[in-house]
């Protein structure tokens, strides 16, 4: 078998937290991406700024943060005891939020570019002709800001695949339950299992390659559109 057993169990856990992590950072993403692109307000460098953080914060410091949110004397710990639910820390649910606090900006930054290439005449023009604001957005922002949109997905879905200190300091490393791909990888280096570390390397450096190779892609239609004269 070229993957053991253990390491199929990461691949599924990790390719299932990629999936709803791109799924969440979606439907939060979209509507941040389009206030960032359209507001006026004297705080959009701000907020920019704070979406923004986690590519400069080091991973451990937002985990940190987070487990202090989650742990039993934070916010979110609270609210999980209030509700009589388990405890976010080194559980999926916690996973699931700290990829996507994490992996928000890769998402936010791509479309916020796209609604904001959105020629403003297109969307008057819609407007002119009775359309509802939802219907502007739909049948004339989103296909516009599709490239935008595609890449987002793809970066958010990508990210979350190559975390690491994050979902280390937030889920452990629990198989089935928070032992993802990178962690896998890890402790086979600790272990000195090199064959297998190897193995998964590998894929994860294939995989990367085909992410960069579909974005690469996209960004060449995108331009090709362009020069045929669609807007983009």
């Amino acid at each position: 078998m070229f993957f053991s057993e253990a390491d199929w169990l990461a691949i599924r856990l990790t390719a299932e937290l990629a999936t709803l992590t791109t799924l969440c950072l979606m439907a939060v993403g979209t509507p941040i991406a389009w206030w960032l692109a359209h507001t006026r307000s004297r705080w959009k460098p701000v907020w920019s700024a704070l979406i923004a953080l986690p590519l400069v914060l080091p991973p451990t410091v937002l985990g940190f943060y987070l487990l202090l949110l989650m742990g039993p004397q934070g916010p979110l710990g609270w609210a999980t005891r209030a509700l009589g639910t388990a405890p976010l820390p080194f559980s999926f649910q916690g996973l699931l939020l700290a990829s996507v606090l994490y992996s928000l900006p890769f998402v936010v930054q791509p479309m916020q570019r796209s609604f904001e290439a959105v020629p403003t005449r297109l969307m008057e023009a819609a407007a002119t002709l009775r359309a509802h604001a939802w219907d502007r957005f739909f049948t004339v922002a989103v296909p516009l800001a599709q490239p935008g949109i595609i890449t987002a997905a793809v970066l958010g879905f990508a990210h979350t695949v190559g975390e690491f200190g994050v979902v280390l300091m937030i889920g452990g490393n629990l198989p089935g339950q928070t032992r993802v791909l990178s962690v896998a990888l890890y402790d086979h280096v600790e272990s000195t299992e090199f064959d297998d570390a190897h193995r998964l390397a590998a894929a994860m450096v294939v995989f990367a390659w085909a992410v960069l190779a579909l974005l690469y892609r996209v960004e060449r239609s995108q331009r090709d559109g362009g020069r045929r004269g669609i807007p983009v």
